[in-house]
């Protein structure tokens, strides 16, 4: 025992006398540091515990931004932003047991599997779970109570023409930005700039809102296009009833303001609801007026007489010799279905002979006509700016052979969209002078540039009166109490570049003829219910059309109310 407590004395005596009071030293240095910490923030630097303290409660949320108001010429809505709410949640603060998270799923419309793979992301602390509740459906989410589920304030854009303005006004997102159509292209006037506002989180995940400093949004701009609505809505009408009864693949329609160029109705069949996209799909968002070009056919006639006229090759009377409807190019055959010995300039567009505009062409120099289609419009974009417009096709001259430029006369080897037509049109109707067309109101028409004179459209519109009339191909779109003027066009199909038996039907015309104050044009795609002619599917179309929009902008008669008297079986036909 006593060699066992000599040694433990020993050991004693052996450790270092200085290390207590080393560490008694180091603890107190340990202790002053964090007494000095201590003191620095809470005296000089008081903000950073401030601002960690605040970081757990203040939040900075977006303000969404209400986008601007489409309407139409007159101030009728067309594109409106509705207030919504959105359901979301900050994971992290949610408290709910799986019955409550059923009792959400179910008020959402979502499966319980989706709803906790968003709660479980506690990275990070604002996760959206239904976006544009109706407000119902938002009022029972807030009934539940839920800890860390919030509403927040969105808008949900509303199209009152539904599907009659589909294509023309596209749709927006979920975030109410432009996606497609009129919305897309004025995205950056219509937006606005959102704002934000300060608020406090509370125990059980909320915001209290108006806790602290509000910037307030910048709402986007109003605006006003060329459209009127009951034009555009009588358009869509006509052009469904005729692209059904027909038993068509498709059609379009253009209404043009034959002095501003301002597009005043456009419509495409079939369509879409803007408002419900659930079953849209591209055959039904095609903006196919605009997008789609195709062979215009004998509509093309009246340029290849105007480019003549003003060039002092031919006269409204001159006589053209069409050879019993059978003329040779080479080898190729160019063919009228109702064969004539001669035909006056006047007669080949009353009667639609393709031996004679092909005559007349070949009368031109290649430059000269080339010129004078593209002066007129063909081959380049409407001035329209809207999204995907094609432009046409002109080739150049230069490549040009004599049977391509007498087939280019009556419309083949040469495309075009609608509305390119219609504004070609809208200068024959407007003494020769070509202007952008415009799909915007506007407050001082733009001035155009000289194409034709007025005499060589004058002449041109007597010519294009008498298609309308006994002997024409286009009796059936003639209108009571106006003089009306215009053109068919019946065209193949090209399908992997060769004809088929398929057809394309318009007409394009203007009214009053003495006066013209409207261009009306409609083009039948594939026509499948025994009639595939310009002036059997497409004129009536027309007819209707312009009768109604001229009563509903208060337009005076030019002729008697009764000068609509001819048979409709009594047709002429025009060449293919």
């Amino acid at each position: 025992m006593n060699h066992v407590a000599s040694a433990q004395q020993k050991n004693t005596a052996e450790l270092p006398r200085g290390r207590a009071a080393f560490l008694l030293f180091v603890l107190m240095m340990l202790l002053a540091g964090l007494n000095g910490r201590s003191v620095y923030l809470q005296i000089m630097d008081n903000d950073f515990l401030q601002k960690k303290g605040k970081a757990r409660y203040n939040r900075v949320i977006e303000v969404v931004a209400h986008r601007g108001v489409i309407s139409d010429r007159n101030g009728e809505p067309l594109a409106v932003s509705t207030p919504v709410e959105s359901a979301w949640a900050s994971p992290a603060n949610v408290e709910a047991d799986s019955q409550q998270i059923k009792q959400l799923a179910k008020i959402l419309d979502m499966d319980v599997a989706e709803v906790k793979q968003h709660l479980s992301d506690t990275e990070h602390d604002f996760v959206y779970l239904k976006r544009q509740l109706p407000p119902d459906q938002a009022g029972k989410v807030m009934n539940l109570n839920l800890s860390g589920i919030s509403l927040q304030r969105e808008y949900r854009r509303y199209y009152p023409a539904a599907e009659e303005a589909a294509q023309m006004l596209g749709f927006t997102g979920q975030d109410d930005n432009g996606q497609e159509g009129l919305e897309l292209t004025l995205q950056a006037r219509l937006a606005g700039k959102s704002g934000s506002q300060g608020v406090i989180k509370d125990r059980r995940g909320h915001f209290v809102e108006d806790a602290g400093t509000f910037h307030p949004p910048q709402p986007g701009n109003d605006i006003m296009l060329s459209l009127d609505r009951k034009i555009q809505h009588l358009a869509y009408r006509e052009l469904e009833n005729a692209v059904r009864k027909n038993k068509a693949h498709a059609g379009a329609i253009v209404v043009l303001d034959a002095r501003s160029f301002e597009v005043l109705g456009l419509a495409n069949y079939p369509a879409y609801n803007p408002n419900n996209r659930s079953k849209i799909s591209s055959q039904t968002m095609r903006n196919r007026a605009i997008a789609d070009q195709f062979e215009p056919g004998s509509t093309m006639k009246p340029f290849t007489v105007a480019i003549a006229l003003e060039q002092g090759k031919v006269r409204s009377e001159t006589v053209i010799n069409t050879g019993k409807g059978v003329m040779m190019i080479g080898n190729k055959k160019i063919h009228d279905s109702h064969p004539e010995d001669q035909l006056t300039v006047a007669q080949v567009i009353q009667k639609s002979s393709n031996i004679g505009a092909a005559k007349i062409a070949l009368s031109l120099k290649p430059q000269t006509m080339w010129q004078g289609l593209t002066d007129s419009g063909f081959g380049a974009a409407t001035g329209s700016n809207f999204p995907g417009e094609a432009s046409g096709k002109l080739r150049e001259a230069k490549s040009w052979m004599p049977i391509e430029q007498a087939t280019m006369a009556y419309g083949h080897g040469i495309s075009v969209n609608l509305l390119q037509l219609a504004r070609a049109y809208a200068m024959l109707a407007n003494d020769g002078e070509l202007k952008k067309v415009s799909l915007l109101k506007l407050e001082v028409p733009e001035v155009g540039k000289r194409v034709f004179s007025d005499n060589t459209t004058r002449k041109l519109r007597d010519m294009l009166e008498m298609v309308v009339l006994p002997g024409g191909t286009a009796p059936l779109a003639q209108v009571a109490g106006y003089r009306v003027a215009g053109k068919t066009g019946t065209a193949h199909k090209l399908e992997n570049g060769h004809y088929i038996n398929r057809y394309i039907a318009s007409f394009v015309g203007f009214a009053p003829a003495s006066n013209p104050r409207l261009v009306v044009a409609v083009m039948i795609d594939d026509p499948d219910n025994g009639d595939y002619y310009g002036g059997l599917v497409a004129a009536p179309a027309f007819s209707k059309v312009m009768e109604a929009a001229l009563h509903a902008l208060n337009v005076p008669n030019d002729a008697p109310l009764d000068n609509v008297s001819l048979p409709a079986a009594v047709v002429l036909k025009e060449e293919v």
